[in-house]
């Protein structure tokens, strides 16, 4: 089965701080997978490379594939890779209607901008994606009005607009209270009851569904325990992995973090 991500001794840098080096990591399609790690263990980094947004250093023993290629137009690519990052949050255009942040999504641009052309099948897809996920009611109000929860799910409708067969989300449900963070779980739950593969980067427990079956723990920008999600999220992995005692308990599928 073909590979979503290959990465194969690779070293990256932002700016001129290396953040990976020699650094090798896959993930399967079909395979639901958590990324977990605390600040600073280069979870950002791998969103960006996924995204485009940083390369690889080239030399003879480095190399990255996504989807089983090297090379991607960035258009194209989103109709394989749907990513919802706090960085894209943080930064879209604050005077965007809701309606335009969705039709942003078919030129992966910051808003919706006069040359930019939408026909009447990209119209009512739009509404279709903004219906599933219940915020039509939304589609006139300004982006900078949204709470965190609307913003989100926006952002998520605008990644669903190319139908990526791989979601990519960067920590869901920060930021949410408790009935907005069970309302988006839900929502990413359809989405892969649906067939959507997952890739779910976080430092939160509490937001890994049940249906994500693989957990890789990410640590110095190292991966430092790779496999079956019930087999690495224990006690004892968790607290090496945050360095401090921490308790795991887990029901329904759902985990949760004490002190230890």
């Amino acid at each position: 089965m073909q590979n979503i991500i290959e990465l194969k001794n690779i070293s990256v840098f932002q700016q001129r701080n290396k953040v990976f080096d020699n650094f090798s990591l896959s993930l399967k399609r079909g395979q639901n997978t958590v990324i977990l790690g605390p600040n600073g263990a280069g979870k950002t980094t791998l969103l960006k490379l996924l995204n485009r947004e940083l390369y690889i250093v080239v030399n003879e023993i480095s190399s990255i594939k996504i989807f089983g290629k090297d090379r991607w137009n960035v258009q194209e690519l989103r109709s394989h890779l749907g990513v919802v990052s706090h960085h894209l949050q943080s930064n879209f255009s604050t005077n965007a209607l809701g309606l335009h942040v969705v039709l942003s999504g078919f030129y992966a641009s910051d808003g919706v901008w006069q040359h930019q052309k939408f026909d009447d099948e990209h119209l009512e897809l739009g509404h279709q994606i903004m219906s599933l996920l219940d915020i039509e009611d939304l589609k006139s109000r300004q982006y900078e009005t949204m709470s965190t929860g609307e913003q989100r799910k926006f952002l998520l409708a605008r990644a669903l607009v190319h139908n990526p067969e791989v979601l990519v989300l960067d920590e869901p449900t920060s930021g949410l209270d408790l009935r907005a963070c069970f309302q988006y779980l839900e929502i990413i739950q359809g989405l892969m009851d649906s067939g959507k593969n997952v890739i779910l980067v976080t430092h939160h427990v509490h937001e890994i569904p049940p249906e994500i079956t693989r957990a890789i723990l990410l640590k110095e920008a190292k991966v430092v325990d790779d496999g079956d999600k019930a087999k690495i999220l224990t006690s004892k992995t968790l607290s090496k992995l945050f360095d401090r005692p921490i308790k795991i308990i887990e029901e329904n599928g759902f985990y949760q973090a004490l002190p230890g």
